[in-house]
């Protein structure tokens, strides 16, 4: 059996909203490997459905979670993408010119277009956010980091031209299901690392952290000109800090009445 040339792998956790259109538009990959972190709605069906080779684990931070659904893949070369993004036509062709060269790099960075709301963000340091997704296996992986993690290849990186598209927040409940999910997420990690609630901290949580941001995205890097959607990002990148202080403190107050008792 000849090994796959593409294999397009995914994480995913309650999905079900965007996997079906993400995964219609991998039919150019050879094989779909979709690792489904504990999903409680109708992804890991969906995700069969479409013809995806299924696995389940607990969610062991986003890096480490994304290498081992990389080793469940066959292919020769590697296209990592979440379940809310798309690939849209030029891409695909891009993507296959690529890998069918006679001299391919070990990786590719992808630009990719973020909406917030139904509007692609041009701005707040917003695009081209390039994103490193399609790489030889064995020669590139994810960084252990369990949030905000990256690919690091062992030799060099080029870059694509044609967008991925990220429908990051459609909606308002979105936006703050996902603003709770990564602060508190970042908080229990915060407070399996050794770090506790203190003045120091919440200074530079609360204050210090969403105030360079806010200002940095929105002013200097011009998210203002993306109107509401805009400004909702820069908020939603500065909030994030200081809910995951908010969570640390309830984590450890809770951790605290527990041994008290």
């Amino acid at each position: 059996m000849q090994k796959p040339a593409l294999s397009a792998v995914l994480i995913t956790r309650n999905a079900e909203r965007t996997i079906g259109k993400c995964l219609a538009g991998l039919e150019f990959a050879d094989e779909i490997v979709v690792l489904d972190t504990n999903s409680t709605d109708l992804t890991v069906a969906i995700a069969r459905e479409r013809g995806a080779r299924v696995f389940r684990s607990p969610l062991k931070g986003f890096g480490p979670t994304k290498n081992a659904a990389v080793g469940k893949a066959r292919g020769k070369w590697i296209l990592s993408i979440d379940a809310d993004e798309f690939v849209p036509p030029g891409l695909k062709k891009e993507i296959k010119r690529v890998i069918d060269s006679p001299n391919p790099l070990d990786a590719y960075e992808i630009p990719r277009r973020n909406f917030y709301f139904g509007k692609w963000l041009r701005f707040g340091g917003k695009y081209p956010d390039l994103q490193c997704r399609l790489f030889r296996k064995g020669r590139a992986g994810f960084t252990p980091k369990h949030l905000h993690e990256g690919v690091r290849a062992r030799g060099r990186t080029g870059r694509l031209w044609h967008h991925l598209d990220h429908d990051a927040y459609p909606t308002l409940d979105e936006y703050v299901r996902k603003l709770k999910f990564y602060s508190s997420y970042e908080a229990l990690h915060l407070l399996s690392s050794g770090a506790r609630p203190s003045w120091p901290l919440a200074l530079s949580l609360c204050f210090a952290r969403p105030l360079s941001r806010f200002v940095r995205r929105y002013f200097l890097k011009a998210g203002f000109l993306d109107g509401l959607p805009g400004f909702l990002a820069c908020v939603h990148d500065a909030m994030t800090h200081i809910l995951t202080y908010a969570y640390l403190a309830e984590a450890a107050e809770r951790r605290r009445r527990k041994g008290a008792g």
